[in-house]
């Protein structure tokens, strides 16, 4: 392992081992990065879909219109007057968001009526969520320089497989679209995540977010099988040496190409999910980890901005407005520049968050921590209630009006 001396040296400033790719190259032809004529035409297939949900779902005329501007305006608070000019396809749905269901699904359906019932309220039964973060663990082999639940890694479990199972049972009956579970390692809980999955209804989809850790064919096959919609997997670098001293543990960058190439073959989503620190950030470094993500069968990259909380607590490592500046230009090149239209979309929470407030805090989302309490989001970790408790509504309601308190 290299010495932790080298943390103090910018990233930038080493040069990338590329052995890699050949033997990780994209393994099935399901996952694609559609473009051009291509993904206008999927895009006007899904606007009709998107008509015929309004005019199933409300009567009037009047609302039809509405509803429609409603989705328009929702949709430029996110992407602004930029046009989508790209979408990932895995397994015959097409996703225009890590976040967003894949289209022409049931849950993607659902979702689009959920969004309507805060126009308008509607007469069927909506979601009450568009993700739940859910922390099934509190073991990890590793430990990583960001994680946010550090002070409770590795202690005594308190959620047992069956009180993980009533957990997703209670937030089904009030309507999800996304459960993404998390740890710990999630993976270290396999069977009983392979039971969840197969006894849940499918009103919802399933991620792991995982370190790659134990994300084995035979284990990618299981959760397919069971019910998984992707994989989130963390990479912090494209070199495989810093990405190792990051999450301290020898073999974690192989574990992430292994797992993306066993997911991949599953015909499971799959997305990196990138924690933005102050030393990688750079034009060069996005690109080079960019390069990397498109010669991988990736969907979608996630950059997450460090927060001082867990083993980052105390520390100053939120990124300079000169940064934040500089990732989201290359956010912003990526997805919607011609040039780049092949690369895998991009997922950046803080772009969103700074310009429309954060959906946590149970507007749209919360995170279920390693004792199944509520919290506003993970880096955000100032218990509630539990979620099997008879408090639940009337928490998850002061959640919600108490709101963010970054954003």
């Amino acid at each position: 392992m290299i010495s932790s001396k080298n943390l103090s040296v910018p990233f930038h400033e080493k040069e990338p081992v590329l052995n890699y790719a050949v033997e990780t190259e994209n393994p099935s032809g399901s996952h694609k990065i559609i473009s051009g004529l291509i993904n206008e035409l999927i895009h006007l297939k899904l606007k009709c879909s998107l008509l015929r949900i309004i005019l199933t779902t409300y009567n009037n005329p009047l609302d039809w219109i509405q509803a429609l501007k409603y989705l328009i305006r929702l949709r430029r608070q996110f992407l602004g007057d930029n046009k989508l000019k790209k979408m990932a396809i895995t397994a015959g749905k097409y996703y225009m968001g890590l976040y967003t269901p894949g289209w022409n699904s049931e849950v993607y359906k659902k979702f689009i009526v959920s969004q309507l019932h805060d126009f308008k309220p509607v007469q069927q039964k909506t979601n009450r969520f568009n993700t739940v973060l859910m922390a099934v663990t509190k073991k990890c082999p590793l430990q990583c320089e960001h994680c946010y639940e550090w002070d409770n890694l590795n202690k005594k479990e308190v959620l047992s497989a069956e009180k993980l199972q009533k957990i997703v049972d209670k937030l089904q009956e009030y309507g999800v679209s996304q459960i993404q579970f998390s740890g710990g390692e999630p993976l270290l809980k396999i069977d009983s995540l392979v039971s969840i999955l197969k006894n849940s209804r499918e009103q919802t989809d399933f991620w792991v977010t995982t370190s790659g850790f134990k994300l084995t064919q035979e284990n990618a096959r299981r959760l397919k099988q069971a019910g998984l919609t992707g994989v989130i997997i963390s990479l912090d670098h494209f070199i495989p040496e810093m990405h190792n001293e990051f999450r301290h543990f020898k073999d974690a960058f192989h574990w992430v190409m292994q797992g993306v190439k066993n997911a991949a073959r599953e015909d499971l989503v799959v997305a990196l999910s990138l924690c933005t620190t102050k030393e990688f950030i750079s034009e060069s470094n996005l690109r080079s980890y960019m390069d990397l993500a498109k010669s991988l069968p990736v969907s979608f990259v996630q950059f997450l901005e460090p927060k001082a909380v867990g083993h980052f607590r105390g520390k100053d490592v939120a990124p300079s407005q000169k940064q934040i500046e500089l990732l989201e230009g290359f956010y912003l090149k990526m997805n919607f520049d011609r040039s780049f239209r092949s690369y895998p979309i991009i997922t950046y929470h803080g772009y969103y968050q700074r310009r429309q407030g954060c959906f946590g805090a149970g507007k749209k989302s919360i995170y279920v921590d390693t004792d199944g309490d509520i919290n506003p989001c993970p880096f955000c970790s100032k218990k509630y209630v539990n979620v099997l408790d008879e408090e639940f509504d009337q928490a998850l309601e002061t959640l919600k009006r108490q709101g963010c308190s970054i954003y």
